[in-house]
């Protein structure tokens, strides 16, 4: 029996987690592949879940499928020790371009860094929980999990996403997800057009006064949607026009009162044309998100030490702006969700090209770096926690 330093101990777990996610990339690959080639839209994530959760339980790992009234929403857990990291994944695609966000990447690094901590989860005296999330794209899977429970005890929840550039902290606006319906009177365009409702014209209405609106929008607020259904035939006055909106405002106060400006927009639409208006709300509201600073740290020198360069940070450049129901976790749980650099020739997330890279020769480095970077970021976290390894002393070198 060798007495170890709580730093030499550390640096060793390290290294055995850094081997074991190496070792494993060609089956980490192998599942991003697989992900990647069936993209399955938010909610509908049955191979992907199934797949992530096969490999989980192969692993020794607790099992839970269908979750919090979620189908595909997955929830693992290795060990029982007091300090509680949770890793979360995604796994749901976009229509038509299907992983342009690089969720099969995500996953992928979930899965490595679960098997990196597996063998050691005793001796690091912690609980680590893999979540897999569905619906990020617009459904909010995380939200629902959250308030029903599957985060409850957990310390401290890290995820991975990439993107463009190696950034830490994201600036996450706080969204609504819906739908507007409008309900006109169908008619002969060219008949006897005075006896429809044209629900087409409400929708015009609606934009229009939503783009006038923007002229009066603050910093961080944003508008912006498609219209999904917008009739049956040209010479058919449409009778049922469907609209699919977000609104982003920085934080839900902000978002809140937006919303209301945005609500009158729609009724000026209806107002105007004689059409009804109903409001299909899509998913729960995401909030902004809060990045831990003591958590993001540690993420910084495990990251940087795999060779990521957090310059633009460093040098105060503007971060990049999305939306992720990973906000809603981050206000209840100390949270990370830091960007890892894809090569991608100049593309960015939800375009063609950035899919195409999430399945090309770059995408190993971002499962590797980031399943190694998430696991020592728990290792860190084990010995940075009261209730971390008892009594490094009694640890046997390796």
């Amino acid at each position: 029996m060798t007495a170890i330093t709580g730093t030499d101990l550390v640096a060793r777990l390290k290294e055995r987690a850094a081997i074991t996610v190496g070792n494993e990339m060609p089956r980490l690959e192998q599942f991003s592949l697989y992900v990647h080639s069936h993209p399955e839209i938010g909610g509908d994530e049955r191979l992907a879940s199934q797949a992530f959760a096969q490999l989980l339980d192969e692993r020794g790992c607790s099992v839970e499928t269908g979750i919090c009234g979620l189908s595909t929403a997955v929830k693992a857990t290795m060990g029982e020790g007091q300090i509680r990291t949770a890793i979360l994944a995604e796994y749901d695609a976009l229509p038509e371009v299907g992983h342009a966000c690089g969720h099969n990447l995500i996953a992928a690094a979930a899965l490595g860094s679960a098997w990196a901590l597996a063998d050691m989860v005793g001796e690091l005296g912690c609980t680590i929980t893999i979540n897999g999330c569905p619906s990020e794209e617009g459904g909010g899977g995380k939200i629902v999990m959250l308030e029903k429970g599957a985060f409850d005890g957990v310390t401290a929840a890290m995820m991975i996403h990439p993107w463009p550039e190696d950034r830490l902290a994201p600036k996450c606006l706080a969204v609504d997800h819906f739908r507007v319906h409008y309900h006109g009177k169908a008619a002969h365009a060219a008949a006897a057009p005075e006896h429809g409702i044209n629900a087409a014209d409400a929708v015009v209405i609606a934009q229009v006064a939503i783009s006038l609106l923007r002229q009066q929008l603050h910093d961080g607020e944003q508008v912006h949607g498609i219209v999904e259904q917008g009739g049956d035939a040209p010479n058919i006055i449409p009778s049922h026009v469907i609209s699919r909106y977000m609104v982003r405002a920085p934080d839900l106060e902000q978002l809140g009162l937006l919303r209301k400006k945005v609500d009158r927009c729609f009724e000026a639409g209806a107002v105007a044309t004689g059409a009804s208006i109903e409001q299909e709300t899509l998913s729960p509201t995401y909030s902004h998100m809060v990045t831990d600073p003591d958590l993001i740290r540690l993420w910084a020198g495990n990251a940087t030490s795999l060779g990521r360069d957090y310059g633009m940070d460093e040098r105060g450049e503007p971060p990049p702006v999305f939306s992720t129901d990973m906000g809603n976790v981050s206000l209840a749980i100390p949270s990370i969700h830091p960007l890892l650099k894809l090569e991608s020739d100049g593309a960015s997330n939800h375009e063609p090209a950035f899919a195409a890279a999430c399945a090309g020769p770059a995408a190993a480095k971002v499962i590797y770096d980031g399943a190694v970077a998430m696991a020592w970021t728990a290792i860190d976290l084990a010995f940075r926690t009261p209730h971390g390894p008892a009594s490094i002393a009694g640890h046997s070198a390796r």
